[in-house]
C-alpha cells in the first residue's frame, strides 16, 4: 500500500465501499500506515467516483467490495471472497436469513429460495426466525428444527421487540462481516435496532391488505459495530433460478446431494417423471422433507425454463472483467479483440504489399 499526503492518494486493497447512492461511492480508507493527525484531519469515509475506463468496461462495484483509490477515484477492484448479485455485495462472512413466524406467516418455500441461492454461491448462512412473542404454535420451533438442522444450519429464535435471544444472536456475529436478507417486513432493521439501540432504524408495519412489510431499507450498506459489520439490505421477494441449469440445482439440496449418485442416469432430475428404480431421491422420498422437495420441483421449472432461454434465445453474455494477481480487472471484449487483430493483420499485408 502507498499513501501521498499531498494528492490524498491511497492505493491499497483494504479500502472497503461502505454504501453507494447514484454514482457515488462511500469508500472508507485503509489508513493503518498513515499518522493518527492525518486520519482525523481527513477522515475515514470518502465519497468517491469510479474511473471512467471502468465505467465504460461497465465493472460493477458494489457494497463490501475492496478498491484501489486515487485522489478519490476508483481504479480498480481487489479479488473478491464472495459475491452476490441479489442483494449486490461482497466479501461476506455469514449471512443471516431472518424470518418471522408470524405476521407475515412464515413462508418455507421462500426461505428454502434464499438457501438455495447462498449454497449456490458458497456463502455460510445462519437462520434467524424472528417475533416469538408472536408465536401461537408451541410445535413450530420444533417442526423448524426438525427441517433445517439435520442440514447443518445455525438456528435463532428471537423477538427483537421482546429483546428474547438477541444477546446471543449478536455474540454469534462477532468479529463477522455479516448481511441480513429476508423478505420485508420480517424485521430486520427492528433486529438491527435491538441488538444497538443507537441506530434508530426506520421500522414499517406490516400490510393488513397484503400481508407483507413495505420497503425501509433502501440500498445496501455497511453498518460498522465494534466487533462486527452488518451489510443492511433491502428486502425483496422476487428472487428467481434464472442463472443456473437444472443439473446443478440438485447440488444445491445436501438432502438430495446426498442420495443423487445412487441414481441410474446422470442426467437425472430427481422429480416424478422418475421412478424408484432409476432414481435415488423417489426411492428416498420418505428421508426428504416435504417442503423441501416441493421446493426443489418448483425451482427446478425455473431452472429449465432459463436452459430453454439459454439454448434458444441466445441469451449468453460475455463477461466484462477478469481476475489476475488477485485484482479484478477490465477485459477487452472478443469483439473489440477481433477488430484489433484485424487491423493488424491488414497493417502487415500493406507494409509485405510495399516491401515487395
Amino acid at each position: 500500500m502507498s499513501s501521498n499526503r499531498g494528492s490524498h492518494v491511497i492505493i491499497s486493497c483494504m479500502n472497503q465501499v461502505y454504501s453507494i447512492h447514484s454514482d457515488f461511492y462511500y469508500v472508507k480508507q485503509d489508513l493503518s500506515d498513515v499518522s493518527d493527525n492525518y486520519a482525523q484531519e481527513n477522515g475515514e469515509i470518502l465519497e468517491c467516483k469510479l474511473r471512467e475506463i471502468l465505467k465504460k468496461q461497465k465493472v460493477q462495484v458494489v457494497t463490501g467490495d475492496y478498491v484501489e483509490l486515487e485522489d478519490n477515484v476508483i481504479t480498480g477492484i481487489c479479488k473478491r471472497k464472495n459475491f452476490l448479485r441479489r442483494p449486490a455485495v461482497a466479501n461476506l462472512d455469514k449471512v443471516i436469513v431472518v424470518s418471522a413466524v408470524k405476521e407475515p406467516e412464515l413462508d418455507l418455500i421462500q426461505l428454502n429460495r434464499y438457501l438455495t441461492f447462498f449454497k449456490y454461491h458458497n456463502v455460510p448462512v445462519a437462520l434467524c426466525f424472528n417475533k416469538e412473542d408472536l408465536n401461537d404454535d408451541e410445535y413450530l420451533d420444533d417442526k423448524i428444527e426438525d427441517i433445517y438442522k439435520p442440514l447443518g444450519y445455525e438456528l435463532h429464535f428471537i423477538s427483537a421487540l421482546k429483546g428474547i435471544g438477541t444477546e446471543e444472536f449478536k455474540n454469534s456475529i462477532k468479529g463477522k462481516a455479516v448481511a441480513l436478507c429476508g423478505q420485508s417486513g420480517v424485521g430486520k432493521s427492528s433486529i438491527l435496532n435491538a441488538i444497538n439501540p443507537e441506530l434508530k432504524l426506520k421500522v414499517s408495519e406490516v400490510s393488513q391488505k397484503h400481508g407483507r412489510g413495505t420497503h425501509t431499507t433502501r440500498h445496501c450498506e455497511i453498518l460498522e459495530f465494534e466487533d462486527y459489520k452488518i451489510v443492511d439490505t433491502p428486502g425483496f421477494s422476487q428472487l428467481k433460478f434464472d442463472f443456473l441449469l437444472p443439473n446443478e440445482l440438485g447440488d444445491c439440496f445436501d438432502e438430495i446431494k446426498k442420495f443423487k449418485k445412487d441414481c441410474k442416469f446422470k442426467d437425472c432430475l430427481h422429480n416424478e417423471t422418475q421412478n424408484e428404480n432409476t432414481c435415488a431421491i423417489i426411492k428416498n422420498i420418505e428421508n426428504i422433507n416435504t417442503s423441501r422437495y416441493e421446493s426443489y420441483l418448483e425451482f427446478l421449472e425455473e431452472a429449465r425454463q432459463y436452459k430453454t432461454q439459454v439454448t434458444y434465445g441466445g441469451k449468453k453474455v460475455e463477461s466484462s472483467t477478469k481476475q489476475s494477481g488477485g485484482k479484478v480487472l477490465a477485459k477487452i471484449s472478443n469483439r473489440k479483440r477481433t477488430q484489433s487483430r484485424n487491423t493488424s493483420n491488414q497493417k502487415i499485408k500493406i507494409t509485405e504489399y510495399e516491401d515487395a
